[in-house]
């Protein structure tokens, strides 16, 4: 979700000799090389650190942080075009989340309370509620497939991100180190698998997710997404008042569908 990261250095074989005229002295054997790993293009020490911090993420029965996504989308000319959302998003596993997302672009809100999910226009003052199925993992495939509701920070908030990280990967290595991104140093991992192509940026002291860069090569704009991860929090403390929102329970109803399959949309 590569590049020749090792190199091929020959071999050094020093002959020496023991006991000159000694018929019978035995040369020391050379250590016998390392196994192959069982695909060489996944580097163990990128999943060891996949699986870390998926673990600290998983193990987490309440978490709230701030992801900043940039997307490209073209111009009718062709020109890539920068767009940037920023939400606010609070989870409490197994089966709330609030998602707040204030802009650039029309703002919105989306609720779930393990029974009901709700995603709320404010501008516009609509509201759109159905139902859910009783997980996270499972209503995000739902909104997805029902509203074309989609978070691209999804795999930091599933019950198991490194099934989601790990599935199908075609390569994994560590790139280095770096002490630029989210202020702090971080280590940074490549996966790729037949669908996606990212990089994560993990930091160092706390092993959470600080940046994600992806490109879909099966989409035919290849577009690119950048995620920025700032102020988490893990395990804080949750109500049930903190999923719901009365005033979008209030609002005018709107039909919970997908834009493309409104009347007059394009596919």
């Amino acid at each position: 979700m590569a590049r020749a990261k090792g190199r091929s250095w020959p071999g050094l074989v020093l002959v020496g000799l023991v006991g000159f005229g000694t018929a019978h002295a035995q040369q020391p054997r050379p250590p016998a090389a390392p196994p192959p790993p069982a695909h060489p293009a996944i580097e163990p020490a990128a999943l060891a650190m996949l699986k870390a911090t998926s673990e600290r993420l998983a193990g987490a029965t309440s978490m709230s942080f701030t992801a900043v996504t940039t997307y490209e989308s073209p111009a009718r000319n062709g020109q890539p075009l920068y767009y940037t959302t920023l939400s606010d998003v609070l989870v409490a596993r197994p089966d709330e989340l609030r998602v707040i997302t204030p802009g650039d672009g029309p703002a919105s809100a989306f609720y779930y309370d393990g029974k009901t999910m709700t995603a709320y226009a404010p501008a516009a003052n609509l509201v759109a509620i159905a139902a859910a199925p009783p997980t996270i993992d499972a209503m995000l495939k739902v909104s997805f497939e029902q509203a074309a509701i989609y978070f691209p920070f999804g795999e930091v908030i599933v019950s198991d991100p490194y099934r989601n990280l790990s599935q199908g990967l075609t390569s994994a290595f560590v790139v280095g180190q770096s002490m630029v991104v989210g202020g702090t140093i971080t280590d940074m991992v490549a996966i790729a698998n037949g669908n996606v192509q990212a990089e994560i940026w993990i930091g160092i002291d706390d092993g959470l997710p600080r940046m994600i860069r992806a490109i879909y090569p099966k989409d035919p704009g290849k577009s690119r997404y950048e995620i920025e991860f700032s102020n988490w929090r893990l395990d804080p403390p949750v109500t049930p008042a903190d999923f719901a929102s009365a005033r979008a329970a209030a609002a005018p109803r709107m039909d919970f569908a997908r834009p493309d399959a409104l009347p007059g949309a394009k596919p």
